[in-house]
């Protein structure tokens, strides 16, 4: 096992997953090889949300579906995700490409959040679900108990929304510019067919949750 391997308690089978999961875009666009690990960060993305969903309906059986809902918001933030992150010392072994590097990438949550999630697809392709669960839960668990400390508009959104179930939404993103050590993400919030609410972020996440902001106000809420 690597030392970093030793650090995660996982030793996979297929390096090239973890070699994957630790590839930003721009060091995968100046070296040429284009594979990156944003493929996999999408997928555990999904992963994440569905150990952190399942530990909550298990653990908290008292819990109304709002009060679920907020939890998990907060524990698979980027801010949150940031700070696993540094716990198992990601930022040191993420390759970036020298722009990235020159600014402050490994530093960036949003980068390393996104390479977190990545890791946890890398593990869950290499092990299955139970091994994912396995590195994820001893996040999960802290994070779940934490007062949620920031306004998470995108779970007040669904609140209100999920009032009248016939409704469906969605965040799509309409934009994106910008180099990769310092990108924007454009993305709008969709009722039926009708747009809400749109918000720029320097991640999806955060423009995910400056649409859900804009379509709040539009509300009056």
């Amino acid at each position: 096992m690597t030392d970093f391997e030793k650090k995660i308690g996982y030793e996979f089978k297929d390096k090239k997953l973890l070699e994957r999961a630790l590839t930003h875009s721009s060091y995968a666009n100046e070296t040429g090889t284009g594979l990156d690990n944003e493929r996999l960060e999408f997928l555990g993305d999904s992963v994440l949300g569905f150990i952190t969903a399942e530990y909550l309906f298990e653990h908290y059986k008292d819990k109304p579906e709002g009060e679920l809902t907020k939890k998990r918001a907060y524990a698979v933030c980027e801010k949150t995700l940031f700070g696993y992150a540094e716990k198992i010392g990601l930022g040191d072994k993420v390759l970036l490409g020298k722009g990235e590097e020159r600014t402050g990438g490994r530093h960036r949550p949003s980068v390393i959040s996104d390479a977190f999630e990545a890791l946890i697809a890398a593990i869950y392709l290499d092990g299955g679900i139970e091994k994912a669960t396995e590195f994820v839960l001893p996040f999960i668990e802290i994070a779940t108990e934490t007062k949620p400390v920031f306004k998470d508009y995108k779970s007040t959104l669904q609140e209100v929304l999920q009032q009248n179930p016939t409704e469906k939404f969605e965040y799509i993103v309409v934009g994106e510019s910008g180099p990769d050590h310092n990108k924007e993400f454009v993305v709008e919030v969709h009722l039926n067919s009708n747009v809400i609410g749109r918000g720029k972020g320097s991640s999806k996440k955060r423009a995910e949750q400056e649409a859900a902001k804009s379509a709040l106000e539009l509300m009056g809420l």
